[in-house]
């Protein structure tokens, strides 16, 4: 029986409109075209290999063969992925990437003899519409071509190629110094045949790309080689033509082995998406900010009444969910969805989530704008009359409305950083008005969202539950980090919601039972959540134990650097979507935090996410 690939087993490339997932054994197993959330063209990661895959490896990696090793890496600080093979007869290089776009999206796959003679194979089984149908594949022009409905591949080598039980496969071998391309492109069947590009050439090009890029960053603290993985990695999860960022680029990989939790997240969440630019302008790039606020405008429209907690990554508004029966799902976890009907939600934190980065972006210098301006203050109006309204929360509850503490706490964040820029001469607005409504908001998140008795706040208003989101109170600013009521709140999540290895859930789970979020099953640790209980411990204080948690949670990245949505400390492995948008925000957020708060950098003179007193 085929063993299932742990999560982790997997690597990242992309050209920042979609991406694949490229496993350890050269198997791609993941790749929607033309965008992240077009119907997968390779969907085995969610099956088998005969719902879509492509591997290129030594022919002896196929046989099972003893002596044939792989060893991978990124090369620098880009998107191209490099994996060394090494067999009794010889050693080749494999380099997968995908060139930013200028034309048909593409899969380039490079291999390179290093040492004696290597036996090649490549076995391309191309599966449209998440793997449930089986192409045409003729030659068309003297090029293998693969068609189905509107998707056709045009898959271009100078070695032989067949077609063998619904798969183009091919056999070579290269010697040290010789080197075979394989180039993938997608286009509409209706359409012209795609340009054949210079592999070498396109090569070159991605790699000054990448390294062209990442020299903006910024920061130059102890942890550059994590902080600028995760930025190279949100970066690659940015839709290049629109500016809108997905959560992850995956669906329905699972946050319990064997359970339903199971949810599509090629979307663009408000939340995710402001959280990333906020990452992003902390380390220094603001076009990417300025692209998503031109991405925000045309999402939300002349609507903001009507204003969603997520988007297509164009703005589209529909992402009706649905269940793809044919698939088996991850290590049988069904079921498989696609589309999220979180969208019709209510999150009243986005709000506050949206409304910071807008602050972001001026502290960072983006220019002002005046239909930017006008949205903002017509969301300011409309919080103001929705904030005492119960919502389904950040955790996008599936049970039943109610008074969030976060979601009334980023209401806060959204009115403070609106004054903020009244008070800097940056936006209009009744200061007079959004100081009482601040005070308001205050006062009853204090009064109705905290536990005397227990000495902490809850995770809803008169609930018995704490929450891993109240960790952002001192973050936020709304409390300074030495309030009696922080310090409290910090205690009673370590003591309910983390595990031995201080890694933190988002909250208390109910197994076979229905919980507080109206869903049974469980899920592993959440690695945001201990990102900010990294945080949440520098704040207060506790900088060694701070940083004690945050080299362990860099311990649990793949060797690739990434890191999905949750991570279960019983088994050692990944759990949910990866790569994830959150995770590697948690990453940039707490580096930079840590560098702060340890003087290895000036602090900024505003810094929103550090608190500013309240």
């Amino acid at each position: 029986m085929t063993r299932v690939p742990r999560i982790e087993q997997y690597g990242l490339i992309g050209d920042m409109q979609t991406s694949a997932h490229v496993r350890d054994d050269g198997s791609i197993d993941w790749l929607c075209l033309p965008r992240f959330d077009s119907p997968a063209l390779f969907a085995a990661l969610l099956g088998t290999q005969k719902h879509g895959a492509w591997r290129i490896a030594p022919a002896a990696a196929y046989d099972g063969s003893a002596g044939v090793i792989a060893e991978r890496r990124y090369v620098g600080e880009t998107l191209v992925l490099e994996t060394v093979w090494t067999t009794p007869s010889g050693s080749a290089t494999v380099r997968d990437f995908m060139p930013p776009r200028d034309g048909a999206p593409q899969v380039i796959r490079i291999v390179e003899g290093t040492a004696g003679q290597v036996a090649m194979a490549s076995a391309l089984r191309a599966r449209p519409g998440y793997g449930r149908v089986s192409p045409w594949i003729h030659e068309l022009g003297g090029r293998v071509i693969a068609e189905a409905g509107g998707d056709a591949l045009w898959l271009d080598t100078s070695t032989e190629q067949a077609e063998k039980d619904g798969a183009i496969v091919s056999s070579f071998t290269v010697a040290a110094g010789e080197s075979v391309a394989f180039v993938l492109s997608w286009g509409p069947s209706h359409g012209a045949a795609p340009e054949i590009p210079e592999p070498e050439t396109a090569l070159s090009a991605t790699l000054a790309f990448w390294k062209d890029w990442t020299s903006d960053c910024t920061y130059t603290g102890p942890h550059r080689e994590a902080l600028v993985r995760s930025l190279i990695t949100l970066k690659a999860m940015t839709y290049g033509p629109s500016g809108g960022v997905v959560a992850a680029p995956t669906t329905s990989l699972p946050e319990e082995i064997g359970g339903g939790r199971n949810w599509d997240y090629r979307f663009t969440w408000l939340r995710d998406a402001s959280t990333t630019l906020a990452a992003l302008l902390g380390t220094g790039f603001r076009q990417e900010a300025e692209a998503w606020r031109r991405w925000l405008l045309r999402a939300v429209a002349g609507d903001p009444e009507n204003l969603q907690i997520m988007y297509g990554i164009a703005g589209e508004r529909e992402l009706h969910e649905r269940e793809l029966g044919w698939l088996p799902g991850y290590e049988g976890s069904v079921p498989v969805r696609i589309g999220n009907r979180a969208a019709d939600q209510l999150q009243l934190d986005v709000y506050g989530y949206v409304i910071e980065t807008l602050h972001l972006a001026h502290l960072s210098g983006v220019a002002r704008c005046r239909d930017t301006a006008v949205l903002h203050q017509r969301l300011v109006v409309l919080l103001a009359e929705r904030w005492q309204m119960p919502d389904e929360g950040i955790w996008e509850v599936r049970g039943e409305r109610r008074h969030f503490v976060h979601s009334k706490v980023m209401a806060w964040v959204a009115v403070d950083r609106t004054i903020r820029l009244i008070e800097a001469r940056a936006l209009d607005g009744d200061l007079s008005a959004l100081r009482e409504l601040r005070e308001a908001i205050h006062h009853e998140v204090c009064t109705k969202g905290f536990d005397t008795t227990r000495n902490t706040f809850t995770q809803s208003y008169g609930s018995q539950e704490v929450d891993a989101a109240l960790l952002l109170i001192p973050r936020v600013g709304f409390l300074p980090p030495d309030d009696p009521r922080v310090l409290g709140t910090v205690e009673a999540v370590r003591q309910q919601l983390s595990t031995p290895e201080g890694f933190v859930r988002r909250y208390p789970t109910a197994g076979d039972h229905i919980g507080v979020d109206g869903l049974a099953g469980d899920e592993g640790a959440f690695l945001l959540c201990s990102f900010w209980m990294v945080d949440a411990l520098a704040l207060t204080g506790r900088l060694e134990e701070a940083h004690a948690l945050f080299d362990r949670l860099l311990g649990v990245r793949t060797d690739l650097g990434l890191l999905a949505e949750e991570y279960d400390t019983d088994t050692e492995r990944q759990l949910g979507n990866f790569p994830q948008a959150f995770s590697h925000i948690g990453v940039i957020g707490s580096a930079l935090l840590l560098q702060q708060l340890d003087g290895q950098a000036p602090a900024p003179t505003i810094d929103a996410r550090v608190p500013a007193g309240a």
